[in-house]
């Protein structure tokens, strides 16, 4: 979640028409998203790219990343571990491919924790009008215009809009992507609670730069801008890449009927 540049917009009766952002990637992504989460609760089969995040426990704020790379059929690990940073409050279940079912404390709008589960990659978001080199993913080159909306009343909540930054919507609350905030120069989308959003269950979570390394976030997971390039870097988009965000106990426990790979990949024993 955007950290300090919310705020809510109110301007008298003027209200202009917000157009929302459809791409085919995205609506390829929310289409077999969906299917995905009909039938399995695992990590789908045609992920070859996997991110993991591993937290010492559901309060830990700080964590360990790992990219990893299926080849032929098995897991490698590409870079990790990686430093990194997690909500204020810890980790609660989010809304993914996983954990959406298991019991235990729910992600909610504001709550100050990072969705655990696992999660597809959504698009990349940054301030230049290139990725960089290495990178085979879509992507987007924010400007003032756009947000991403937080208002659980909006019908576009938790979705990227683009909106007339001089005219703004009437009682509208969202979150800018652009602000001259250097955190926000690569945002990479961990679609938690996408398929389709409920309202109230948590917005705009995102892969970003950290701004300290003892700075916790809202709810995204945060590391060093090399580490993050890295990453872009890394994205390919016909690989499918995923999100597993777990902590080490619950890894431990999951990972064979979630399909990810073994735990001494990602550190564990």
């Amino acid at each position: 979640m955007f950290v300090s540049l919310k705020k809510r917009v109110q301007f008298g009766r003027h209200c202009v028409q917000v157009k929302v952002k459809y791409k085919r990637f995205l609506i390829s992504l929310i289409a077999f998203s969906i299917a995905s989460n009909a039938y399995a609760a695992s990590l789908p089969d045609d992920c070859a790219q996997l991110i993991v995040a591993l937290a010492p426990d559901w309060n830990a704020v700080h964590g360990r990343l790992y990219l990893l790379d299926k080849i032929g059929g098995k897991w490698r690990v590409h870079a990790g571990p990686v430093p990194v940073l997690f909500g204020k409050n810890g980790l609660a279940w989010g809304s993914g491919i996983a954990g959406q079912d298991e019991p235990g404390l729910r992600k909610h709008e504001r709550d100050g924790r990072a969705p655990a589960g696992v999660f597809r990659i959504g698009e990349v978001f940054t301030y230049d009008s290139a990725l960089p080199p290495g990178a085979d993913y879509p992507f987007h080159q924010v400007t003032e215009a756009d947000v991403w909306s937080d208002d659980p009343r909006s019908p576009n909540y938790n979705r990227h809009i683009v909106i007339d930054p001089q005219n703004p919507p009437d009682n509208y609350s969202h979150e800018k992507m652009r602000g001259g905030d250097f955190a926000y120069r690569w945002l990479v989308e961990i679609r938690h609670n996408s398929d389709p959003p409920v309202p109230g269950d948590g917005s705009a979570i995102f892969f970003h730069i950290r701004r300290g390394v003892n700075r916790p976030t809202t709810g995204c997971t945060t590391m060093a801008e090399p580490d993050l390039v890295r990453l872009v870097s890394w994205l390919h988009a016909l690989k499918h890449p995923c999100y597993a965000l777990l902590t080490k106990s619950d890894y431990a426990a999951k990972w064979q009927s979630w399909n990810l790979p073994e735990p001494n990949l990602v550190g564990l024993k």
